[in-house]
């Protein structure tokens, strides 16, 4: 195999199960209320098990990821006020009964269930189209970065944590993210400010891939699971989604979103 084609050599894999993945998760975007709740519950739910994993749980993995998903569905009736509190003891909680990186499971895990959460709100008090476009702009972002750093190439973003991201990559998917926002303003959904959030949305989308990388790193592990072909685990799929939901949802908490989906 050359040099060329062993770039690609996972494109395939990876076309197949994002479209998969983008099929289920528009229906529940589309469907909204309790569907889109469990669909995002399953998910944090598996990537906390696959937290947990990672950092060496054994067994107690499945049965973390079992209670992150149940407190999910369960903080849908709670205000932010009271549920991003509930998280952050919960995932406290849980720590003691690891034997190490007890820090990092409690801010990996509070920080997935806070996400999950936001996007859930987002769904719910701004509509499809919102949660749509944030999941555009780290999909843009994605899409772009990978065409972009394996046909550009060039200096790499941030060797020591994340060696296959090029800068290159990386202002490519910012311009992707630009473009959503710019679509949003064209057919008259959202202010021209939008396109400035949506490349911060990038952004954070991007530092949530970055410290995904950082923690398997400290693992020594590749992939967060091998639960999805081309793709690895489902953390590997949504860390920069979370990234990004976790920055959406501190703009609707500041109460700046209003202004942005005008």
């Amino acid at each position: 195999m050359t040099a060329a084609a062993g770039r690609w050599n996972d494109l395939s894999k990876r076309l197949v199960t994002g479209l998969m993945a983008a099929a289920v998760g528009v229906s529940a975007m589309w469907t909204g209320g309790f569907v889109f709740l469990v669909l995002v519950a399953c998910i944090a739910g598996l990537i906390v098990w696959e937290i947990t994993r990672m950092i060496g749980a054994g067994p107690l993995a499945v049965g973390y990821g079992i209670v992150a998903g149940i407190a999910l569905l369960v903080s849908e009736r709670l205000s932010p006020g009271l549920a991003i509190p509930f998280f952050i003891v919960l995932s406290i909680a849980g720590a003691p009964k690891l034997a190490d990186n007890r820090s990092l499971f409690v801010m990996f895990s509070a920080a997935t269930l806070v996400a999950a959460y936001g996007m859930v709100l987002l769904r719910e008090d701004f509509g499809f189209v919102w949660i749509v476009w944030m999941a555009m702009c780290v999909i843009a972002s994605d899409v772009l970065g990978y065409f972009a750093g394996r046909m550009i190439g060039g200096p790499k973003f941030w060797p020591r944590v994340s060696p296959k991201k090029t800068w290159s990559g990386t202002i490519a998917g910012w311009g992707g993210a630009a473009l959503v926002g710019g679509a949003l303003v064209a057919l008259g959904h959202a202010s021209a400010m939008v396109i400035a959030v949506s490349v911060l949305v990038a952004v954070a989308g991007q530092f949530g891939d970055v410290a995904e990388s950082a923690l398997k790193r400290k693992v020594g592990v590749k992939d967060s699971s091998a639960i999805l072909p081309g793709h690895g685990g489902m953390f590997d799929r949504f860390d920069a989604m979370l990234g990004a939901a976790l920055f959406v949802f501190l703009i609707v908490l500041l109460g700046n979103f209003p202004a942005v989906a005008m």
